[in-house]
């Protein structure tokens, strides 16, 4: 990559609502865009929203959005100095991001070796258990499938079959006996491949009622590294994160800072640049385990902004034009951003839920999105689109920020209550029961917690068996005496006229308003 390179134009090589995500911040700071497209998303918003656009091809990603190529040639023909990869797709394609830097532009994102090293989740075991946090039992290699029939005696069931490529929950499959492998592995390698190019898969012990958190890491290639808070993604479906916050209620002072002082020393020691997140998993006896890195931009990155302030797209391009960051030396008072306050994201799907999540297609007839105080929207859809089957069921994400834990759920609750989507089924009403069930509420909830929840019929639907009342009623004046006594602070504290804090009299309205 070219030493200190000023970007004037990137492309940016996704669609949706990471494209729109990335393209508002290149207009923030003054860089022109160039959008890419399929014959799906001719009028999207990320299209309309770009200064040019480019046709790829047909919908399906391996005629449009995977055609790395195509894609390079675009940015050469518009004058593109660089490519942004978003997440998914070709985001953590090293042979990819290879081609982008060959031809003489900044992909911005990881270097190639980071890629190969890091994201790869073979290669990236050695590196955090050097560090100092073991990876979960598995396979040590990508897998032959005249080998899976012998991975339940080598590291036991229930196993993950998992694409050894790529993120975001897909090409996973769980299996919990021997008779399943042959169908599993056969799923979860098609699915790997169409959505990463790679059919490879690794296998590794699936454990039962765990949490999953992970830390966002910036590197500036030279073992600079910024390292932030951990966000706790245990509310999940199908394997699928679905809610996250920051900070992680189960996590202890001891644990984060085991965290954070593992990931600044492997980040370090790779030399790794850009934006990325380590990801791990904690036992239900506290034990914490490496799961895998993944060498782009998260989807539930906001959380991570709206407690800390900073623009994590704009730091991936300021790293990319040769941003140096404060070298990593065992000291995590000058390498940690601390966050203020908490905050939620709920992603809201074109899924119904009462029908294991089958995506939901078709016109998007009506989209009512909340907004206010504390609320924060990213999305790449409106009134009028078409959902496809061909891309991600993702219509928005719903954020809330609060100055504790309790304030961010009742805003994230209020916002989901206010969201309208007609034309095709939706995941708002589940962010509504999740966010009023007493196990989420008092911090209980584990990557198995939305599938046994769902088993209840009554979950969905709002209705409590008569036993559960006591209980929610606890978790109910747990939260208001939480909230008193955070207004009675604040009424003790002076706000400076014409601020517009906390105790203008429009916050006060609006919480008066979600509580009735």
């Amino acid at each position: 990559m070219p030493k200190n390179v000023k970007l004037k134009k990137v492309l940016v090589a996704n669609r949706g609502e990471i494209a729109v995500r990335v393209i508002r911040t290149l207009r923030v700071m003054g860089v022109s865009s160039v959008a890419v497209y399929s014959d799906a998303d001719e009028g999207s918003i990320h299209v309309r929203l770009a200064d040019e656009a480019v046709h790829l091809g047909a919908p399906p990603p391996a005629a449009s959005y995977l055609c790395g190529e195509r894609i390079i040639k675009a940015a050469l023909e518009r004058g593109a100095q660089g490519i942004h990869p978003g997440y998914g797709f070709l985001a953590e394609n090293a042979e990819f991001a290879g081609a982008v830097e060959k031809a003489g532009l900044t992909f911005v994102g990881p270097t190639p070796t980071n890629m190969s090293e890091l994201g790869n989740k073979v290669a990236s075991r050695d590196a955090l258990r050097e560090a100092g946090i073991p990876p979960i039992p598995g396979s040590s290699a990508a897998l032959q499938k005249s080998r899976a029939q012998r991975l339940p005696e080598e590291i036991g069931l229930p196993l993950l079959l998992k694409a050894a490529a790529g993120g975001g929950g897909k090409g996973i499959r769980v299996v919990r006996t021997k008779q399943e492998l042959t169908e599993a592995f056969d799923a979860a390698a098609s699915e790997a491949q169409s959505s990463f190019g790679s059919s490879d898969l690794i296998a590794e012990r699936y454990l039962e009622r765990a949490r999953h958190v992970e830390v966002q890491v910036l590197g500036d290639g030279t073992g600079g590294v910024q390292l932030f808070f951990e966000r706790d993604c245990s509310t999940q479906r199908r394997l699928q994160k679905l809610l996250e916050e920051t900070p992680s209620p189960a996590i202890t002072s001891a644990l984060r800072e085991k965290l954070l002082r593992t990931a600044g020393k492997a980040m370090s020691k790779a030399r790794y640049r850009g934006a990325g997140t380590l990801e791990f998993l904690l036992s239900e006896e506290g034990e914490l385990f490496f799961l895998e890195m993944n060498t782009r931009i998260q989807v539930e990155h906001p959380v991570t902004e709206v407690t800390t302030g900073i623009d994590l797209i704009a730091e991936q391009i300021a790293i990319a034009e040769g941003k140096k960051l404060v070298p990593w030396k065992n000291d995590l008072s000058t390498s940690v951003v601390e966050p203020r306050g908490a905050a939620m994201e709920f992603r809201l799907n074109a899924e119904d839920p009462e029908q294991d999540f089958q995506p939901s297609i078709g016109k998007l007839t009506a989209l009512h999105l909340p907004f206010g105080p504390r609320v924060r929207v990213d999305s790449g859809v409106e009134a009028g689109d078409e959902i496809t089957p061909y891309y991600d069921s993702l219509l928005a994400k719903v954020i809330a920020w609060g100055p504790g834990r309790s304030e961010a759920l009742e805003t994230l609750s209020g916002a989901l209550k206010e969201t309208r989507v007609r034309g095709v089924m939706s995941t708002a009403p589940l962010g509504v029961a999740v966010l009023s069930d007493r196990i989420f509420v008092e911090g209980k909830n584990h990557c198995q917690y939305m599938a046994e929840r769902l088993e209840d019929e009554r979950f969905l639907s709002g209705k409590h068996a008569e036993e559960d009342l006591p209980l929610i009623a606890a978790a109910a004046a747990w939260l208001h005496r939480q909230n008193s006594r955070r207004m009675e602070a604040r009424a003790r504290t002076p706000v400076e006229k014409g601020t517009g804090g906390d105790l203008s009299p429009w916050a006060l309205l609006q919480r008066s308003e979600l509580r009735e």
